[in-house]
């Protein structure tokens, strides 16, 4: 199974913390700063959880966020790294008999934090381009100067307030406030800060002059431009000015001068890595490992979708779907199983009791993967036929009818999966009905359909 699998589940429950109300300035900046950057999908991602958080944020499973979002289990882990990857959420885990995680939603930056930024901002400019960027910076630019000849003269507290020697004790100490930890993002803290002091005179650049702020500058720049210490030595030789002051506005200019002089005139683009997953989760080698990975991946209500060739599923197979996973607590991939097998096998008929028969079955067999599923579907599967043929008198009686005239009875459509016994020969059992063989291909071309799409 996949890494994903090991990451995410979609019965993992999780909880929404927000460590205090956010306003209507946290929207702006997250429409116009920050998605440009991670992409429609995970603003909307970060937004349901806001909302769900105001709304006093219960204890849910991620399966409630797949049928609100409608996007598989995959693509909300994608959103959630993408959020966690530029400072707009912390993820807590608890391991144990069920996982379970704490998202914490975090503010924005204020504009100017952001734009001093200069990974964030050089993020957004490669995004968006030049003039959309000069656009949206100066929509955050401060219109209300103080005028030329005004000087403050307010009052400071001690020229007010004078502190009264009474004896009322002191205020009990309570440290859970709220507080405004805006959305930092963390970068690996491996730039060799001892080797760029060697190359620097105390006289032309006074150790006092690397403050904590310019030092996290500077591993920022060298980061977005890939440079190490000696490249960045010249860097803070151009940005120091005769006073021996350095400014994080003079480094960014002077590393984009340096660069453009060195490398090229274009600026660097960010983009998101892809890091090369562990063998097994390597890509599905055979069909079965395929049709499991989509089975573990997918939400039900994707999956009667597919089976129906795009159309909507009717409001009383999405509940009957939902009722499975959130009542009764069934794996949605063991649900993915159980509805393919029964729609493939009653002509697309999705019959409430003959599925809550099986269901019932595989609740007590303690059944939750899809290939668990899989397996025990091909165990049980003449005492699933005889479920069906007791459940249907008609067609019990016309099976009888056509056993006693000694006629051949007309074989069950089945998934794919079901002949598939041995991930290791690829030669599986094929069937001989004519029919079955066309319903096995046109399933497979949905799910390759399915892939094309990028799910």
């Amino acid at each position: 199974m996949s890494a994903l699998y090991k990451e995410l589940q979609p019965a993992d429950s999780f909880k929404i913390r927000l460590p205090y109300p956010f306003s209507n300035y946290d929207r702006q900046l997250l429409t116009l700063l920050y998605q440009p950057m991670i992409g429609a999908e995970a603003t909307a991602f970060y937004l349901t959880l806001w909302a769900e958080g105001e709304a006093g944020g219960e204890e849910a499973t991620h399966y409630s966020l797949m049928n609100t979002l409608g996007v598989p289990i995959a693509r909300i882990f994608e959103s959630r790294i993408q959020l966690e990857a530029i400072g707009l959420m912390k993820t807590f885990k608890r391991d144990g008999d069920h996982r379970s995680f704490v998202y914490e939603l975090c503010p924005p930056l204020d504009p100017k934090k952001f734009f001093q930024d200069p990974l964030l901002s050089m993020f957004l400019f490669s995004k968006i381009g030049e003039t959309s960027y000069r656009k949206v910076r100066d929509r955050f630019l401060n219109q209300t100067e103080i005028p030329d000849g005004f000087e403050e003269v307010s009052r400071t507290f001690t020229d007010i307030f004078q502190p009264v020697h009474a004896k009322a004790g002191y205020p009990s100490e309570t440290k859970d406030f709220h507080e405004r930890t805006e959305g930092g993002y963390k970068t690996e803290e491996d730039f060799d800060f001892a080797l760029l002091r060697q190359g620097l005179s105390e006289q032309l650049v006074p150790k006092r002059v690397l403050t904590a702020s310019v030092k996290d500058t500077i591993a920022k720049l060298a980061f977005l431009y890939s440079w190490g210490p000696l490249d960045m030595q010249k860097v803070v030789l151009l940005a120091i000015d005769d006073d021996s002051k350095l400014t994080l506005e003079g480094l960014k200019k002077a590393a984009s001068e340096y660069y453009k002089l060195t490398v090229a005139t274009t600026a660097p683009k960010l983009v998101q890595a892809r890091k090369k997953e562990p063998a097994e989760s390597a890509e599905p080698k055979t069909r079965q490992e395929e049709l499991i990975q989509y089975l573990e991946s997918a939400s039900p209500v994707e999956v009667l979708r597919d089976i129906a060739n795009g159309k909507e599923p009717l409001p009383a197979d999405v509940q009957l779907a939902n009722q499975l996973v959130i009542q009764h607590g069934m794996e949605p991939a063991v649900v993915n199983v159980l509805l393919q097998y029964v729609l493939l096998r009653t002509d697309m008929k999705l019959t409430k009791a003959y599925v809550e028969k099986i269901a019932s079955h595989w609740l007590r067999k303690n059944v939750t993967t899809a290939k668990e599923a899989m397996d025990l579907a091909r165990i049980e599967h003449e005492q699933y036929m005889k479920w069906k043929a007791d459940g249907s008198p008609s067609s019990a009686a016309k099976s009888a009818t056509r056993s006693n005239r000694g006629k051949p009875v007309r074989e069950e459509k089945l998934p794919e999966w079901f002949y598939q016994k041995d991930e290791v020969q690829p030669a599986a059992a094929k069937p001989q009905n004519t029919d079955l063989e066309i319903e096995k291909q046109k399933l497979l071309a949905r799910l390759a359909m399915k892939k094309g799409k990028g799910d």
